[in-house]
């Protein structure tokens, strides 16, 4: 069984789009946009095919795979702009002794049941989180001690728009906003986290470290990667005739019925519309683009966009049509 939707007319880059699933195609036969669909359907079956065709599949459905950061923020840190680099740049200090002691093995809870799984110590988590020292503070640059802490007021751009964020397990380069700032470790305590995995969303075991600078623990997933089941292989064909497609980058939330992802658009690309077909076991996404004729900038935008799916996404796996890729949620709101 298969379910459908493309919504045209999206606004421009740095707009988050909205699609619905209403079972409708868009445009009349012969249209410009019914041409598009057809074109997104026929690789989408094609995509879907070599998923359930993909090499590891069973290993996917019963075992444990994570599909985002192991870091999470369970809660609203209450960043301001420096922790917020801090946090993306995995600059953290600790006031205490970590334990070096691996806990007893933990439960993974899927919707599907349970698993037994290894853990990591709290210091061996602890250097999965930390990444560096932050840079040293200018000499006429207050120190880490002087900024405000985690209920301070975030400044903002001059745009008048907060800081832009990156994903957790990437750096941020202290020259972007001249950050001196760490985070100061204070404790950690074994709980769990909710994770999007293979299987659904499953509660996790993690360390959750508290720390001075901000309002909510910071969760790093305490399972032994060593146990994770690889990602399937699915050997679709070349993707033809999709000239104006342009292809998904990754999740970005996952919230009952409403699936967000960004795609990778082009600076002059115009029109940016999402694509979805969902199927039993698997959801591809892409989305089109209109193309610009005038000389233009090469570079490449993430641009965020939203579809309503007709029912929640539970354990379907979300693959981009383009690429057969495996779609994950690289980043933390």
């Amino acid at each position: 069984m298969r379910r459908f939707t493309a919504l045209l007319g999206l606004p421009l880059i740095l707009i988050a789009g909205c699609a619905r699933t209403d079972g409708s195609g868009p445009g009349s036969p012969g249209s410009s946009a019914a041409h598009r669909w057809e074109a997104f359907q026929q690789r989408a079956d094609e995509v879907a095919e070599a998923w359930r065709g993909a090499p590891g599949l069973d290993q996917w459905h019963t075992g444990y795979a994570p599909l985002q950061s192991r870091t999470v923020l369970p809660g609203e840190p209450g960043f301001t702009p420096e922790t917020e680099q801090a946090f993306h740049a995995g600059w953290y200090q600790t006031e205490v002794a970590l334990p070096t002691d691996q806990p007893p093995a933990g439960t993974v809870g899927f919707p599907d049941g349970t698993l037994d799984v290894p853990l990591v110590s709290a210091a061996d988590a602890y250097g999965e989180l930390r990444q560096s020292d932050p840079p040293e503070c200018p000499a006429d640059r207050p120190g880490p001690d002087d900024r405000p802490g985690p209920d301070a007021t975030p400044a903002t751009s001059p745009a008048g728009s907060p800081a832009a964020s990156a994903g957790p397990d990437s750096s941020v380069s202290s020259g972007e906003l001249g950050g001196c700032q760490g985070l100061t470790v204070t404790a950690a305590t074994l709980g769990t986290v909710d994770l999007l995995t293979s299987r659904g969303t499953a509660t996790v075991p993690a360390w959750l470290f508290d720390v001075a600078e901000l309002a909510t623990p910071v969760a790093r997933v305490a399972v032994d990667e060593s146990v994770a089941v690889p990602a399937p292989s699915p050997r679709a064909p070349e993707a033809s005739g999709l000239t104006d497609f342009v292809a998904a980058q990754d999740l970005t939330d996952v919230a009952g019925t409403e699936l967000g992802f960004r795609l990778g658009v082009g600076a002059c690309d115009s029109d940016i519309t999402p694509f979805v077909q969902e199927y039993d076991d698997v959801v591809v996404v892409s989305g089109s683009v209109v193309r610009t004729a005038e000389v233009c900038t090469d570079q490449l935008l993430f641009h965020p966009v939203r579809v309503t799916l007709d029912e929640p996404l539970g354990d379907r796996t979300v693959l981009d049509a383009l690429t057969a890729a495996l779609l994950r949620i690289d980043s933390v709101g």
